[in-house]
């Protein structure tokens, strides 16, 4: 008797299996995403960026800038002619920063609401450099969270470069931190019970950065809880694809998925000139200890099936778990970097999911 043995050969994902892929030619991708993005030329390969982290500071300030405003033109053009949120009403309060600086928060609430609701403190994305929280995108998030019984505070705090800028770390982590001690201060006058710290990319990062920061200060009473989406975390874009690879595998699947190590590493420099921080956590979270992490509050680290940046999302998670941290991983499959809140028109019941998460977790502290 012959028996013949045959091992089945198993593809790679994304680009780490077929490097000539790109998002609209991967198939996992869903579908109603690759048509929303297709208008943009987002949906393949862009360009790759005229300058890089070792370019003058000035060029890449001037390329920041111009970053800024075609993502502002994107997002605002993915939630066009969507129909207002009913029911919330939306203020702005002006508080002190810790440079003499002021600080914008934008105050979202159920209009009808009485007695304390779960709060959210809600950090922007933007890889900490770019993007405005008065973005048609961040206002609209925010008023669908305050929708579903909540009361939603944004944070315009500083960025590395563009419109808000240029203010290198710590300038944004400082507003936030400021951000987060007004709102735990002003509890009762908000009509605030719990509250959570949330935000995606960049914005995820400066909320576990704010709540890493919070331990360190002594006041991590004032955080409930911290829902990072897509965090940003890791600061290594620069190095090889090898290197990359075997850390961080999905820095190589799903490179040039709507965002790209390349611009990643732009964005780096920009907000950590030099790397001086390379590896300190309160800039790059992904380089936290179990030390830095012991005695957090419950976490959901949420990521995206095809995003660069899922790997580091999920590190992080098995970080807080190894810490002993309470921690809920969570993964949209089918989209991009963030995809879960920029495609409330294309891709509704998908926004609606993570809309809906977020409030389970906040009311659930």
């Amino acid at each position: 008797m012959t028996t013949t043995s045959q091992t089945a050969t198993v593809a790679l994902p994304g680009r780490l299996g077929n490097p000539s892929l790109d998002l609209r030619s991967d198939p996992r991708a869903d579908p109603r995403m690759i048509a929303a993005l297709a208008p943009f030329g987002l949906d393949t390969h862009g360009d790759p960026p005229p300058v890089s982290g070792a370019s003058p500071r000035a060029d890449l300030l001037q390329f920041a800038a111009g970053a800024e405003e075609g993502f502002e033109a994107v997002f605002a053009a993915l939630v066009a002619g969507l129909a207002p949120v009913e029911g919330v009403t939306s203020t702005t309060q002006t508080i002190p920063g810790p440079a003499g600086n002021d600080i914008a928060l934008y105050i979202s609430r159920p209009t009808a609401a009485t007695g304390p609701l779960p709060g959210v403190l809600h950090i922007h994305g933007g890889g900490m450099v770019i993007l405005s929280g008065s973005g048609p995108v961040y206002v609209r998030i925010r008023e669908e969270l305050a929708a579903t019984g909540m009361v939603v505070v944004g944070v315009e705090y500083r960025n590395g470069g563009g419109v808000l800028g240029s203010h290198p770390f710590p300038a944004g982590l400082d507003d936030c931190t400021a951000a987060l001690q007004w709102v735990h201060a002003n509890r009762a006058d908000l009509g605030i019970s719990k509250l959570v710290v949330a935000g995606e990319s960049g914005g995820a990062n400066l909320t576990l950065a704010t709540t890493l920061r919070a331990k360190r200060d002594g006041h991590l009473a004032a955080i409930d809880g911290v829902y990072a989406m897509v965090p940003y975390v890791s600061g290594i874009y620069a190095r090889s694809a090898a290197e990359r690879g075997a850390e961080l595998p999905s820095l190589v699947e799903n490179d040039g998925y709507f965002i790209a190590c390349p611009l990643m590493d732009i964005l780096v420099e920009v907000y950590d000139p030099g790397a001086a921080n390379a590896t300190n956590p309160l800039c790059w979270p992904y380089h936290a200890t179990a030390e830095d992490l012991s005695g957090l509050p419950p976490h959901v680290v949420s990521v995206c099936e095809l995003d660069p940046l899922r790997d580091e999302g999920l590190a992080y998670h098995r970080k807080l778990l190894a810490a002993g941290v309470e921690s809920t991983g969570r993964m949209v499959l089918g989209v991009c970097h963030a995809g879960d809140v920029m495609f409330r028109a294309a891709m509704p019941d998908v926004y609606a999911a993570t809309v809906r998460d977020i409030h389970r977790f906040a009311a659930s502290r």
